[in-house]
């Protein structure tokens, strides 16, 4: 497997890989919809970054990087299918999230995610990132929020 930066030619995977593990846990929700229907726009246009995970030129994992206003970035969007579960593939994305991040002198990494998500919350606290206390969200599901300091 191979992780590569997002190219136009991925953005259907991007949406359809995300919409695929959103609808299996919760609703997909307005933001959602904002920001898969136009990564360009809401991700890369405004200084972030979106990786594509890719098994035999095929895409099996995302991860996107959004700007945030301290200089951060938000790690959001990130999904592998479910047959590359299990394959350390989601610590190779994270790995390349804090890479970029620091690349860029990004003074942390941030996200939201949901308590029932237990083996996501296990690669979050593996990889570094430590409990915040609530904060405002455009997300109905998230219930837990977090940070890398870099």
């Amino acid at each position: 497997m191979e992780i590569v930066e997002f190219e136009p030619r991925y953005a259907e995977a991007f949406r359809t890989l995300n919409e695929a593990w959103i609808s299996k846990h919760f609703s997909l929700e307005a933001k959602d919809r904002e920001v898969l229907e136009d990564p360009q726009g809401k991700i890369l246009d405004k200084g972030g970054r979106i990786f594509m995970a890719l098994k035999d030129g095929e895409p099996v994992g995302c991860v996107a990087l959004i700007r945030m206003a301290d200089g951060g970035y938000e790690v959001a969007k990130m999904t592998v299918t479910e047959a590359a579960r299990g394959s350390g593939l989601g610590k190779r994305l994270m790995e390349r999230c804090i890479e970029a991040a620091r690349e860029a002198g990004a003074p942390r990494l941030y996200l939201e995610t949901n308590s029932s998500l237990a083996p996501a919350l296990a690669l979050y606290r593996a990889m570094g990132f430590r409990d915040l206390a609530p904060a405002e969200t455009e997300y109905a599901r998230c219930d837990v929020w977090m940070e890398r300091p870099l």
